[in-house]
């Protein structure tokens, strides 16, 4: 079920530099369209990315009550994007609230775990989860396994035992994905595009390695051959 293309995070402030980092590309990407971006932009960004032939994962990550994801994901399922997020934590019923708001549409649907900025330490104190950070990161994807979706976010490093739990067709989708020359910038659980194909992610996300190279489309391509084994 691996995605063989790297999905890139346009991690832009504008439609003018977006557009203008797209242009680079003459073929059909796989980008994800942020909180950042959306919410300078709107919908009419994602619609402008379609247009061009490219692929979006809608990177909002809603979390409120069952009722109001619900109606947020009918009007998300206008815009045919590929992928969009749930907070797992905002749990089951909202989940399958998610699920039912993108009915008839062909957007899969996945749920952060947690955040690949926070570390084991930061969870237990902050949220006042006393599980390890991978027991967490598992029972928030059995949670989202059971409420329909189609796959989580989380790190690399939990990808391997999602598959266990959920099963080899589940999404793992996974930032934090640097080359090794690159700067982990704040993101703490991190890896190669190599350790992410052996650990069993299914889908890669990276951003500042690619949009911030000197020349992206080479990055893009070397970071591509890597994932895909060559």
């Amino acid at each position: 079920m691996r995605n063989v293309r790297p999905i890139i995070a346009l991690d832009f402030a504008s439609k003018e530099q977006t557009l203008e980092f797209l242009s680079n590309f003459d073929e059909s990407l796989f980008v994800k369209i942020g909180m950042e971006l959306f919410y300078q932009e709107g919908p009419e960004l994602v619609r402008e990315v379609n247009k061009r032939g490219h692929d979006v994962f809608l990177d909002l990550k809603l979390h409120d009550i069952p009722n109001t994801v619900e109606s947020a994901m009918r009007g998300i399922a206008k815009l045919e994007v590929a992928m969009v997020n749930v907070h797992a934590a905002g749990g089951l019923k909202m989940m399958k609230a998610a699920k039912r708001g993108l009915e008839g549409s062909k957007t899969q649907l996945i749920a952060v775990t947690q955040l690949t900025s926070t570390s084991e330490e930061q969870m237990q104190k902050e949220q006042l989860i006393n599980a390890t950070l991978e027991d967490s990161v598992v029972h928030y994807a059995r949670l989202a396994d059971e409420a329909g979706l189609d796959g989580v976010v989380c790190s690399v490093h939990e990808a391997e035992a999602i598959g266990d739990a959920c099963g080899e067709e589940f999404l793992r989708v996974t930032p934090g994905i640097r080359p090794a020359q690159v700067s982990v910038d704040d993101q703490r659980r991190v890896a190669t595009p190599a350790q992410a194909r052996a650990q069993g992610s299914t889908h890669i996300v990276v951003g500042r390695a690619i949009t911030k190279a000197a020349d992206p489309k080479d990055s893009y391509r070397q970071i591509a051959a890597e994932w895909r084994g060559e």
